[in-house]
C-alpha cells in the first residue's frame, strides 16, 4: 500500500492506495507550517482504512512550497552564477530581463568566462585555469555557498561545467552547485535561469525535505518517501534536494495522471477545477503533453520540462457578475465556505449557482432559494462556454475529445461540453491530485541536437535512450521495468542538413516497490 498526499495552497488531499484500489481519501487544511497538515491528513487516512503503519510502503508527495517560494521571493540564497560562453554573449549577462525584486534577492554576483563549445562540438574559446580560479576566489571572499554554473551547449559537451565544479568545491567544500546541463534543455539563458533558481532554493529544500521526513516519523512511518516532479514522474528525498527547481507546475501533472488512473484514458483532456482558478491539460499516452514553449516562473524564463497547462479563472469561489453574464477571474477562493451565500456569506459566487439549480448539495440550499431563476441559468451557460473555449483552445485536432473532470469544484459543469465526445467525473475525482502523486513512476530525460548525417537515427534515439535511463535510475527507478515512454524529433532550421533536437523519456517503477497498475505499462 501506499500513500499520495499534494500540499495544495488551501488543501492538502490524501489518499492511501492498495494496488488499484481507493481505500481511504481526504482533504485538510493546508497549514503554514505544512507538516501538520500532512499529519492531519495521514491520521484521517489511516483511521479510515485501519490499516498499520507499517504496512504502508512508501508516501509520494507534491507540493506547491518550491513554486511559491520563487513567486513570493522568499526561502531564496544568493546565488554566484557562472556562465562559460564569451566573447560571444556578453551583451546579455546572468539575470537579463528578471524582476528587479527576485534579481536583488539572489545577489550581484555573476561572473562570464571565455569557453564553452559549438553545437557541432567545436570549442568556443579557451577556459583556462586561472580565469576560473578568479572567480573562485571572490565568491569564496564573499561567503557565497549556492553556485549555478552554465556553459554555452554544455547539454551536449558538459566538460566546461564539471571543470568549473572540481575548482569550486577544492576551494569551498561546503558549496552547494547546480550544474546546468543536468536540469535544464539546450538554450542557455533558460537554462542557466533554471540553474540559478536551483541553487537559490538549495538550502530550504533541505529544510522542506528534512520537514516532510519528520512529518512522517511523528506519525510513525518509517518508509520512504518521494516528491512529485513536473513531468509526472517521481524523485527520492535525495535527488528533491539537490534538485527542488524539478517540482515546479507538478500540481496540475498530478491531476493529470490521476484522471488517467481513475478513468483507465491514457488520451484525453484534463479539467481540474479549484476555488480559483480551472486548469486544462492533455493527456497524451498516460502522461500530461508538454509544453514546447518558454516557461515563465515567477516572472522568469526557463526551459524546465513543463505540463502544457491553460489556466482560467473559473473556480468553485469566483464571483459571479453582470446577471450571471460574467464568471471569475476574482474569486473568494478559500474564504468561499464563510463569504458564499450558501455558507452564510453576502457574496455571489459559482457554487451558490450550482446548489441554486439543485445540482449539488452544499452548504444551506435555502440561502439560494430566492435567486432569479435566470441569472441562475445564464451563469451556468456561462460556466460551459468558458470551459468550451478553453478546451478548443487545448485540444490537439477539431475532433471531440474525451473530458475528464477532477478537482473540488469539478460540480461547476451542469452541462454537456460541446467540445466533449463524452464527459466523465470519476469517483474520488476531488482529490485526483493526491492520486496521480501516488501512482507516479520515477523518470528520466536526455536532449540532444544530433546529426543523422553524421550518425544513423535509430543509432542516436538508443545512444540517447541509454542516457535517459541511466537519468531515471539515478532518480530511483527499477532498471528492470524502464522504458521508453517519449521520443520527439524536432529539425533544426539554419544548421547543417540533417540536424535534429531529440529529446527522450524513459519512465520506471520504483525501484524496490511493486508497480504502480496492474498492467505493466
Amino acid at each position: 500500500m501506499r500513500i499520495g498526499i499534494d500540499v495544495g495552497g488551501t488543501h492538502t488531499d490524501a489518499v492511501l492506495l492498495d494496488g488499484d484500489d481507493v481505500v481511504a481519501a481526504t482533504k485538510a487544511l493546508t497549514t503554514d507550517d505544512v507538516s501538520s497538515g500532512i499529519i492531519e491528513a495521514l491520521d484521517v487516512v489511516l483511521a479510515q482504512a485501519g490499516v498499520a503503519e507499517a504496512s504502508i510502503e512508501a508516501v509520494m508527495l507534491g507540493t506547491t512550497q518550491f513554486t511559491n517560494a520563487v513567486v513570493q521571493r522568499r526561502e531564496l540564497a544568493e546565488v554566484a552564477a557562472i556562465r562559460v560562453g564569451l566573447p560571444s554573449g556578453d551583451g546579455l549577462p546572468p539575470k537579463t530581463g528578471w524582476p528587479d525584486d527576485i534579481a536583488r534577492s539572489l545577489g550581484d554576483h555573476c561572473y562570464m568566462l571565455p569557453g564553452g563549445y559549438l553545437y557541432d562540438g567545436n570549442p568556443l574559446a579557451e577556459l583556462r585555469d586561472a580565469d576560473i580560479d578568479r572567480v573562485v576566489v571572490d565568491i569564496r571572499r564573499k561567503k557565497i555557498l549556492a553556485v549555478s554554473i552554465a556553459s554555452s551547449f554544455s547539454p551536449m559537451n558538459p566538460e566546461p561545467e564539471l571543470r568549473i565544479e572540481r575548482h569550486v568545491r577544492a576551494a569551498i567544500p561546503e558549496a552547494r552547485i547546480t550544474l546546468s546541463h543536468r536540469l535544464g534543455r539546450l538554450g542557455i539563458l533558460e537554462r542557466e535561469n533554471a540553474a540559478m533558481l536551483n541553487s537559490a532554493l538549495l538550502d530550504f529544500a533541505d529544510r522542506v525535505v528534512s520537514s516532510f521526513g519528520k512529518a512522517l516519523r511523528l506519525r510513525g512511518l518509517s518508509c520512504r518517501f518521494f516528491i512529485s516532479q513536473n513531468d509526472g514522474t517521481l524523485m527520492d528525498a535525495e535527488f528533491v534536494r539537490n534538485y527542488p527547481a524539478l517540482t515546479f507546475a507538478s500540481g496540475p501533472t498530478n491531476s493529470l495522471r490521476g484522471a488517467c488512473r481513475l478513468t483507465g484514458l491514457d488520451d484525453a483532456i484534463v479539467v481540474d477545477i479549484g476555488g480559483t482558478t480551472s486548469d486544462i491539460g492533455v493527456l497524451q499516452d498516460g502522461f500530461p503533453r508538454e509544453s514546447n514553449i518558454v516557461i515563465e516562473v515567477g516572472g522568469i524564463r526557463t526551459n524546465f520540462r513543463m505540463p502544457d497547462i491553460l489556466a482560467i479563472g473559473l473556480g468553485g469561489g469566483s464571483l459571479v457578475t453582470d446577471e450571471g453574464r460574467t464568471i471569475g477571474p476574482r474569486s473568494v477562493g478559500h474564504r468561499l465556505v464563510t463569504e458564499g451565500l450558501v455558507f452564510g456569506g453576502q457574496t455571489l459566487t459559482a457554487t451558490d449557482l450550482v446548489v441554486a439549480a439543485g445540482k449539488a448539495s452544499v452548504g444551506e440550499a435555502s440561502h439560494v432559494q430566492a435567486m432569479d431563476p435566470a441569472v441562475v441559468s445564464t451563469g451556468l451557460e456561462q460556466i460551459v462556454a468558458m470551459l468550451d473555449h478553453a478546451i478548443e483552445k487545448m485540444k490537439p485536432s477539431s475532433k471531440p475529445m474525451p473530458v475528464v473532470l477532477v478537482g473540488g469544484g469539478a460540480m461547476l459543469v451542469t452541462r454537456k461540453l460541446k467540445a466533449a465526445s463524452e464527459m466523465l467525473c470519476p469517483e474520488h475525482s476531488g482529490v485526483a491530485n493526491a492520486i496521480g502523486a501516488a501512482i507516479a513512476q520515477v523518470g528520466g530525460e536526455i536532449e540532444r541536437l544530433v546529426s543523422y548525417r553524421s550518425q544513423p537515427r535509430q543509432e542516436a534515439i538508443a545512444a540517447l535512450s541509454r542516457e535517459a535511463t541511466a537519468n531515471a535510475v539515478a532518480a530511483g527507478a527499477d532498471p528492470k521495468t524502464i522504458r521508453i515512454a517519449d521520443v520527439d524529433e524536432t529539425a533544426v532550421s539554419y544548421m547543417a542538413e540533417g540536424t535534429v533536437k531529440l529529446r527522450v523519456k524513459a519512465v520506471g517503477d520504483i525501484a524496490g516497490l511493486g508497480k504502480t497498475r496492474k498492467e505493466d505499462r
